[in-house]
């Protein structure tokens, strides 16, 4: 499949994108990340994409948080409020809209575009009764020792979980997204000569009562809720980054094999047999089902460096509907019934 004028995207980064795993969190290093991703983001718009762009937020989110924490001692005395997660995730939410809003802007201008990056503040509601409220899974912030994890527990209260041998995060509520309320906004911003960046973080959560929304402590799966996003905003396809070119089957054995174009009934059944664990492929897999059984078009999961080509079709893993014609495969790798 080849990019004309009539195509439509939602590209979904993780907040790893701009700070890799165990790294210091550093503003510079961000913005030359942001600055690629841009490049990447106006050669695909002066191609003819119509783009929406989600991100996530995890080790930022994590940063707000822990500069709040390091400065409670003063609070009292220096008269500052209180930092509650929702915010923090509304903080990172602008934060990383305007570093990545800036140097895509930045790309177009080189190219001598009219075509601008707009952030969404963006809201997502959430069942106050789900079940996530009660179990913590979704990792923030940097990484972590065993001592400094168990250090963390015991001063500050937090939950804790090891996420690969010997490393450890902060892990917080994460419920599924049940609407993006700008959604309709979004999706007429989308159809103007602009790249629309929204549901950053997943969105902020917020919960419904009579009175109206409130704002609750979370972080949305960035995955899933891009996924609702794409299919209400119309959108063809459906990009979810990760860090690796493909999604694999028999992952690190001797069977293991690369997934090129599979429909949507050969993905759930490799999603039964485990094929997809939920600490890894697992929530992308399930989010590009979701978005397929929305009425979009086609899911793809691929890496960063991948991207262009992957929207092409000769790159990535596409996962496209029972009933729809599958893209061109890009290799002997291709999958069979």
């Amino acid at each position: 499949m080849s990019a004309g004028a009539a195509s439509s995207a939602l590209i979904a980064i993780g907040g790893n994108a701009l700070v890799l795993e165990g790294e210091v969190g550093s503003l510079t290093r961000q913005r030359e990340r942001a600055a690629e991703f841009g490049e990447q983001i106006a050669e695909l718009a002066a191609g003819g994409w119509r783009l929406v762009i989600s991100h996530g937020n995890g080790p930022q989110v994590g940063f707000i948080l822990r500069r709040g924490e390091l400065v409670a001692p003063d609070a009292l005395i220096e008269g500052l409020p209180d930092l509650p997660l929702w915010l923090a995730v509304a903080d990172s939410q602008g934060g990383i809209g305007h570093i990545l809003a800036l140097e895509i802007d930045n790309a177009l201008l080189r190219r001598g575009l009219a075509t601008r990056a707009v952030a969404v503040l963006t809201h997502a509601e959430v069942d106050p009764e789900d079940s996530a409220f009660g179990a913590l899974t979704k990792p923030i912030g940097s990484t972590m020792t065993a001592d400094v994890a168990r250090l963390r527990t015991s001063e500050a209260g937090w939950t804790v979980v090891e996420t690969s041998d010997g490393v450890y995060r902060r892990v917080v509520a994460s419920p599924h997204p049940k609407a993006i309320i700008e959604a309709d906004q979004i999706r007429s911003l989308a159809g103007t000569d602009a790249v629309v960046i929204a549901g950053g973080g997943g969105g902020i959560p917020v919960v419904r009562d009579q009175d109206g929304w409130h704002s609750v402590d979370a972080v949305i799966d960035k995955d899933r809720a891009s996924a609702l996003l794409a299919a209400r905003v119309g959108l063809d396809t459906l990009v979810l980054v990760t860090g690796v070119d493909q999604v694999y089957v028999h992952f690190g054995t001797d069977r293991q094999r690369a997934l090129t174009v599979i429909d949507s009934e050969e993905a759930r059944a490799y999603l039964a047999a485990g094929e997809f664990p939920a600490g890894s492929m697992g929530p992308k897999v399930e989010s590009a089902l979701q978005f397929l059984e929305a009425g979009g078009r086609r899911a793809v999961i691929t890496s960063l460096a991948k991207l262009p080509e992957a929207l092409k079709g000769t790159a990535g893993t596409s996962i496209v509907a029972a009933s729809a014609p599958t893209v061109p495969a890009q290799s002997e790798h291709t999958t069979t019934r």
